[in-house]
This record gives C-alpha cells, structure tokens and sequence, in this order.
C-alpha cells in the first residue's frame, strides 16, 4: 500500500493500468469515475484549480495497482460568474480488481479516516454485489433521490465498429479536430455546452498534457458561423482496441439537428481508423434525462 498523498499525473497512469485490466475481464464493474478516459478527463481538466483537495492512495500487489482511492474533498469552487460556490462534503473514487475484491474495506477505512466528519458519498458499480454489501456494512446508505426520475446515476453504452453508418451534417457544417480548431475554440465549445462548467484554457492544457490525449482524436462540429456547435474528446485505450468518448455536448443554440449524432459516427470513423474496435460512452441513466438517454 502505498500513500501518494495528493493526486499527480503518474499516479493516474498507474490507475489507468488498473482501469484496463478491468476492462478485459470485468467491464461491468468499470464504473464512470473509473474508466480509462475519465480518469485523464478528470484529472487533466481539474488538477490545477482542485488538485490541493485530492488526496489519493494506491494498493499494489506484486508491482501493479490492484486497488486506489481517490478522495475530493471540501473546497471552494469559483464559477465563471466569479461567484464562488462551497462544496462542503467528501466524494470518493475508487475502484478494486475483482481478484483483491477484499480491499475494499481498506479503500473504505481509508476514505472515512481521510474525510474525517464531514458528509461522504460514493457511487459504486451496481454490478459489484461484493462492494455494495461491504459499503452497507460500514454504515453507508441509499440515497433515495439518486434513484429517482432525476437520479445522476450513469449508464454505460457501448457497441463494436463492424459496421458504422456514414454521418450526416446540415448543410454548411463540418468537423474539425482539436488539433485543427486550436485550443480557445476546443476550449470554448465545451463552455458552450456545458454552462455550469469551470472549465478554462489552463483545465484544457492540463487535459492536453496527459498521456492519452490525442488532439486528432478531439472532435468538433463548426456551424456555417464559424461557432463550434458541438464537440466530443475520444479517449484510445490500445490494451483493449476501445475508445471512450468523454465528454459529449452541444451548443444549446444547435441541438435536435442530429449534430451529436453525426459527431459520434464520424468520430467511431476515426477510432476504427487509429485501432479501436469498441466504443462506449456514459451517459445520465434516470429517465428525467431523456436527451442524454436518446443519444
């Protein structure tokens, strides 16, 4: 076991390995906090601004990461607005390999001890039966709420890349790549769509600056006035031949005219192109979220 005490940029490498082990033999316990390109979408876009309130620590067997938990802590968050918003209890990460399923009472013991007496939340994996009965027996509850109609429970879709549609665009549209685009337009499509987000120029080079970034695998979708409508990041895991798309918005001024469509045809295109043979992509689970469900 190993205290890494604040996150860094190895540890989520190390993480990530973990992440594709899992992959390849127990997909249906990779929860959305824990997937290949999560944990460099989250790491990368937050690190700088959030990472003193991240602390983490690593379980290894035999020179691999079997188990990590990765703990965000109370902070103050400044909005675009400049107003600042306090988030006052603890969130957890994690994940365990299936074969070190017990260290999940140590990842748990760790993660009350780390947040001390404040409001603590986690979200695992539905599928893992072991997990949800060791959470119980520490006192942990069902949020009633995050069950409901408007739950922020995710669900996990994906399909393989034998046989991909041609995407289609309105009139006067194109995509573009990251690379391309330049970073203020990447970096401005995703504030577009995503109004609540904090993300800045210095969240996008931390997200650049991570391992698995692939500027050509940055897709957006310019409108006629130059505006980048939609935009989606794919992330390559070449362990498994999959890649992930995180995140995937749209301009609220240019959705239901199938953008987000043609954008994830076209980008499964590129991800058949660099080796990938299966996509996925998480999205809101709850039925209060049709949009995210029907894409």
């Amino acid at each position: 076991m190993t205290n890494c005490e604040l996150l860094a940029a190895a540890d989520v490498q190390l993480m990530q390995g973990l992440a594709q082990r899992v992959t390849a033999t127990r997909p249906d316990l990779v929860n959305s906090d824990a997937s290949f390109g999560e944990l460099a979408w989250n790491w990368g876009k937050g690190h700088a601004s959030d990472g003193a309130s991240w602390p983490c620590r690593l379980w290894f067997s035999g020179g691999d990461v079997v188990a990590w938990g990765w703990a965000q802590l109370p902070r103050q968050v400044r909005r675009r607005d400049g107003s600042v918003h306090n988030v006052t209890g603890a969130y957890l990460a994690y994940q365990v390999h299936p074969d070190s399923a017990e260290l999940v009472d140590e990842v748990i013991d760790w993660y009350d001890g780390t947040a001390g007496d404040v409001e603590r939340t986690v979200i695992p994996s539905a599928a893992d039966e072991f997990a949800l009965k060791r959470w119980a027996a520490h006192g942990y509850e069902t949020d009633p709420a995050s069950l409901g109609a408007a739950g922020s429970w995710t669900q996990l879709n994906e399909r393989d890349l034998i046989d991909v549609e041609q995407p289609v665009l309105p009139a006067g549209f194109r995509f573009r790549t990251a690379d391309e685009a330049g970073p203020q337009a990447a970096v401005q499509a995703h504030r577009d769509a995503w109004a609540r987000s904090t993300y800045t120029a210095e969240a996008y080079e931390g997200v650049r600056q991570t391992t698995a970034y692939r500027g050509d695998l940055h897709i957006l979708v310019e409108a006629p006035d130059g505006t980048m409508a939609s935009s989606t990041i794919m992330w390559l895991d070449e362990a498994n031949n999959t890649a992930e798309f995180e995140p995937v918005g749209t301009h609220p001024r240019y959705r239901r005219l199938g953008l987000g469509r043609a954008m994830l045809l076209h980008g499964m295109h590129r991800a058949r192109a660099a080796g990938a043979t299966h996509v996925t992509v998480a999205c809101l689970g709850a039925p209060g979220h049709p949009q995210a469900r029907g894409l």
